[in-house]
């Protein structure tokens, strides 16, 4: 074996997709040396599946990476072509932001920002096995015996680890269509005593927009002015370009139900267990067989292609079948296939075997992020990169690693629920799933994360200042509007009754005003005209925050014992079986995840708060000893 160029690494990070890039940009703007190793390199951020960017609660995780400091919201902001908010007639919590991409710009864009990257090098290899010593990672090694040393290694493994394409009744060896499998890597794992499960994903057929009567379909529009993802994006200048709804019908489920005997899903052929919020096509025929329809989101997949991805139908059914259910779909029917669609089977890492710094808990120096630890999704891979990425190099710094508490980040609430409770099915975030999401909306990801940005140095002073600027302007307008005070008199009243605020009987401030139903901004505006130099995202902060008081009050004091429990903190080698008063069965599960604190270990599924309160008063005993 030969140690390429005899260089050791801070950070070699194996895989580059979404998670891969975070974390090798992450580790290298940190003034770290980084090595990407990938098994295509023409493939660096490559959009495996559908070609979009954001959507709900995911919306939220590219923001918040964004204000971290990390690349994607900036990398769809100059290659998206249709940028649209969800759940506008909702409350701002729930309120997100999607994008479909280029998807061949996106990708050639993340791929240039690599190349550039100071300290930062690629090679296109297949890694086999890692190197271990002394229960530590030191490097890598790949299928043509190479070995690159490295002080911390990232895995982001996507779905490359035993990759098995399954399209009918035929399947073969893949990471992706088109791309070969990474079959030892994953025993390497297994004999280095991790516990390794297996799942299954699957993607849509691509369609030739030329064989397609658009005229008969619903288009749907962009937002104009489009909002970026970014906080550092002025404006979208893109050309944009519609997509466009269609449904599937009674024969189009006809068509499905007779495949089903081909259908490696149905018929047992497929093992890994599949998404529960994203089935095929014909997992929802069979499951929702009193529906007489399903909507189909035609996306396209870029400006300089005809190719159009079916958003709705992924399928893992033969081609002949594909083909024939397609074209019984208003507008499709003519339609030809240009890529089958295909399910995928992977293996993955149970991520209750890596600590809430995503580093593994067996090998030192280890880390995972992405579809290696049960999630699907390019947000939430991109999530874990960024986060190891940065704990990669603290890890080699000696410093403690940075985690995200439930209450600061979607990040932190998708890190905390893989590493406490695991996932037996691919992960995905929803805005259910986050406590505090009020305060963890998608407008306010840099005031939650900017300033630990700046911190960890993934933010430069200059967009520091900027940002504590507009921290500076939202605080001047929230006393603007707490001091200014209107009184009672008949004048005010009919002033206030002519706005539409409706009178007062008794003094008010302009921030009384503003929680009115119906009040805004704009109006309070008209009392005071110093409110107008503020800018959109100063008074759009400002009124969140009146409006939504009282709730954020109540939400803070939960984060308040929230924190509590957080800040008590479990040993490493605290004994949960020299505890009496736990039964078997919760010894085993708190030894098995081992969580860091009081408030993680009552996350635990089957903790009950009673055994919460013994681990309390052991943890005293435990500390005086």
């Amino acid at each position: 074996m030969t140690n390429d160029q005899n260089k050791t690494y801070d950070v070699i990070v194996v895989g580059a997709g979404h998670a891969g890039c975070e974390a090798a940009l992450a580790a290298a703007r940190l003034g770290h040396k980084a090595l990407v190793v990938t098994i295509n390199a023409d493939h660096i951020g490559e959009m495996s599946c559908n070609p979009a960017v954001g959507g709900l609660a995911k919306g939220h995780l590219v923001r918040e990476i964004d204000a971290l400091g990390g690349e994607m919201a900036k990398n769809i902001d100059a290659t998206g072509i249709q940028f649209r908010r969800l759940n506008t007639k909702k409350g701002p919590a729930v309120q997100s932001s999607r994008a479909q991409a280029d998807k061949e710009q996106y990708r050639l864009r993340m791929k240039q920002v690599l190349e550039r990257q100071e300290n930062l090098d690629i090679k296109q290899r297949l890694v086999d096995a890692l190197i271990v010593e002394d229960g530590a990672v030191k490097g890598v090694v790949t299928s043509i015996q190479e070995r690159f040393l490295g002080n911390t290694v990232v895995l982001t493994t996507g779905t490359f680890l035993k990759g098995l394409i399954h399209i009918g009744l035929k399947n073969f060896p893949a990471g992706r269509m088109g791309d070969p499998a990474s079959n030892k890597l994953s025993d390497n794992l297994m004999a280095l005593g991790l516990k390794v499960g297996r799942l299954k994903t699957g993607t849509t057929p691509r369609l030739d927009g030329r064989t397609i009567d658009f005229s008969r379909l619903t288009p749907q529009y962009g937002d104009e002015p489009a909002a970026p993802f970014s906080f550092e994006t002025e404006s979208i200048s893109r050309k944009q370009a519609p997509c466009h709804i269609t449904y599937t019908n009674k024969k189009t489920h006809e068509v499905i139900k007779t495949g089903l005997d081909r259908s490696p899903l149905f018929t047992g052929v497929i093992k890994g267990v599949g998404a529960r919020y994203c089935p095929s096509i014909e997992d929802k025929v069979f499951r929702f067989p009193g529906k007489p329809r399903h909507q189909v989101f035609l996306e396209p997949m870029g400006l300089g292609t005809t190719e159009i991805y079916p958003n709705g139908v992924s399928t893992s059914l033969p081609v002949d079948v594909q083909l024939k259910m397609l074209r019984s779909i208003e507008g499709l029917e003519q339609v030809e296939i240009v890529r089958p669609g295909y399910a995928i089977e992977y293996d993955y890492v149970d991520p209750v075997q890596i600590k809430p710094s995503l580093e593994c808990k067996a090998i030192r120096g280890l880390f995972l992020a992405g579809q290696i630890n049960g999630t699907s999704g390019y947000e939430e891979a991109a999530g874990q990169g960024i986060m190891a990425g940065i704990n990669a190099v603290r890890y080699g710094r000696g410093e403690p690693p940075i985690i995200l508490g439930r209450d600061q980040a979607y990040i932190g609430v998708m890190i905390d629920d893989l590493v406490t409770k695991g996932t037996k099915e691919p992960y995905r975030m929803f805005t259910s799933r986050a406590e505090y999401r009020l305060l963890l909306r998608e407008d306010n990801a840099d005031l939650r994360l900017r300033e630990l940005g700046h911190q960890v140095g993934l933010i430069s002073g200059e967009l520091y200042e900027k940002f504590k600027q507009k921290r500076e302007a939202i605080d001047r307008l929230l006393a603007l509007l707490s001091e200014v005070r209107l009184n009672p008199r008949p004048d005010v009243n009919r002033t206030l009754e002519t706005m539409g605020f409706g009178s007062i009987n008794q003094p008010a401030t302009l921030m009384d005003l503003l929680k009115r139903p119906g009040a805004d901004l704009s109006g309070i505006a008209k009392l005071d005209d110093r409110i107008l130099p503020f800018d959109d995202e100063v008074a759009e902060q400002a009124a969140i925050f009146v409006k939504y008081d009282g709730y954020i009050r109540r939400q803070m004091e939960q984060v308040e014992r929230l924190r509590r429990l957080e800040g008590a903190k479990i040993p490493d080698d605290f004994d949960y079986q020299a505890i009496p008063g736990l039964s078997n069965e919760v010894k085993e599960k708190l030894s098995k995840v081992h969580p860091i604190s009081v408030g993680q270990a009552s996350r635990i599924s089957g903790i009950t708060p009673a055994a919460i309160s013994i681990i309390q008063i052991y943890l005293k005993k435990w500390s005086a000893a």
